[in-house]
């Protein structure tokens, strides 16, 4: 199977504090990864790294089968590295749309008028055709959330990272986003999801990395790897 990321011995310290240590794992193409930790394991600056946003002092990342570990972030978008954040920050004064279309011109270095197409179906992916022409200050959290996912494959992403996405939302807000989800991931988006909601990561993802402290304590399928007494230990606070 055709690997989509790999990272080798990747290493990153602020200071005299490593936050990531000697990371490796490898994601094939069409997976679904989920990545788990506690608060300060570690995982967004993993995320700064693949995307390029960081530098590591040590180790390799490879995407689709480049090496990209000093390519800055710009030229890893435009190899096909989409990105949504914790928090959306959409431009607020903008419509639905217009927010997709810059994502779309920016990622891909092409015309707007080139990838009208694309951010229709887009939209209508992401649930959001509806509000094509709402300003995106309007939305609610769940239609953020939803553009916030919508502006990240704009970009014509190979790889989609996703950052605790579900955070804050109702139960069936995050049922219907993990629909969403499910719906990209289908049709043969490669995925990367931090997330802290566990059964909206285990509806999706095919393996689950776990970070602590920076290293990796467990890569495998998402039962094995939650009954694991070390990471439920670590992750969950329950001494077994």
């Amino acid at each position: 199977m055709t690997e989509i990321l790999s990272l080798s011995g990747v290493s990153k310290s602020f200071g005299a504090l490593k936050v990531t240590d000697d990371v490796s794992f490898s994601v094939p193409k069409g997976q679904a990864l989920g990545i788990i930790g506690p608060n300060g394991a570690g995982k967004s600056t993993l995320f700064n790294l693949i995307t390029g946003n960081f530098a590591p002092d040590a180790g390799t990342i490879t995407l689709m089968g480049r090496d990209v570990t000093r390519a800055p972030a710009m030229e890893r978008v435009r190899m096909g590295v989409g990105r949504s954040f914790q928090i959306p920050q959409p431009f607020e004064g903008m419509t639905v749309y217009e927010n997709l279309a810059v994502a779309a011109s920016f990622g891909r270095g092409q015309p707007e008028a080139a990838g009208v197409e694309d951010c229709a179906r887009i939209l209508h992916d992401c649930e959001l055709f509806h509000r094509a022409n709402t300003p995106a200050g309007a939305l609610s959290l769940l239609d953020r959330k939803r553009l916030e996912l919508a502006r990240a494959m704009a970009t014509g992403p190979e790889l989609l990272l996703l950052d605790e996405i579900a955070g804050g939302l109702t139960e069936g807000e995050c049922q219907a986003l993990i629909a969403t989800i499910k719906g990209l991931h289908a049709r043969g988006v490669t995925i990367i999801w931090i997330e802290h909601v566990l059964h909206a990561l285990t509806a999706v993802v095919e393996r689950l990395l776990v970070l602590d402290f920076g290293r990796v304590i467990g890569l495998g399928e998402p039962d094995q790897i939650m009954a694991s007494k070390e990471v439920r230990e670590i992750y969950l606070g329950i001494e077994i």
